[in-house]
């Protein structure tokens, strides 16, 4: 399990590169709404994380870090660097 700022799970969605989403959702064979939602787009709570009050948008709480996992590695084959 992992816990992030909402800011910092959008922050690593608006880094991908473009086509990202469609690449983690058919890696995945998962519907693309499913991954939009996953980092915070329109049904959080539909994504299987779940969202609690706090700084920066909320902690997020991440019981499946599949879709991170992956994102991360698109950023990382794309040597984009995130924020610390």
């Amino acid at each position: 399990m992992t816990h992030l700022t909402l800011e910092e799970l959008r922050e690593i969605k608006h880094k991908l590169p473009s086509g990202s989403i469609k690449r983690i959702a058919d890696e995945l064979n998962l519907d693309e709404q499913h991954v939009r939602n996953y980092f915070g787009a329109n049904h959080l709570e539909n994504s299987g994380n779940h969202l609690q009050a706090g700084p920066h948008g909320g902690i997020v709480e991440i019981q499946d870090e599949t879709i991170l996992n992956l994102a991360k590695k698109i950023l990382e084959e794309n040597s984009i660097a995130l924020s610390n």
